[in-house]
């Protein structure tokens, strides 16, 4: 998360707004969100609603319980996923320049093909 931050002004550069989730409670999520410095946005779950409809609910894979398992989502203006990212492994997470990378290939792709000269 921490390199996502590093690398902000690359995503906001791209109109892309970063968004986290957890199921920390709003408290919590706030004092560490203050703690490390991050700036992006940053939204509690505690009943884990929105996680468990994304399919990223880790039972029991936390210390107190359940936890949100990484991923990373790119998602359109209209809600439509263009591009995901997802692991089991709590410890591996995209790099912003994958999750750059994926939306540069995805903004050329969509992109209207170029006049003939």
């Amino acid at each position: 998360m921490r390199s996502f931050q590093e690398r902000l002004h690359d995503f906001d550069a791209r109109r892309i707004r970063l968004v986290a989730i957890s199921v920390d409670p709003p408290e919590t999520t706030g004092e560490h969100v203050a703690k490390m410095g991050w700036t992006y946005t940053f939204l509690s779950d505690p009943r884990a609603e929105v996680i468990r409809r994304y399919d990223l609910l880790h039972p029991d894979g936390g210390e107190g319980g359940d936890i949100a398992r990484p991923a990373e989502f790119l998602i359109d203006p209209g809600g439509t996923i263009r591009w995901t990212d997802m692991t089991e492994n709590y410890w591996v997470r995209a790099r912003p320049e994958t999750v750059l990378e994926a939306f540069d290939q995805l903004a050329a792709a969509a992109a209207p093909p170029s006049s003939p000269p």
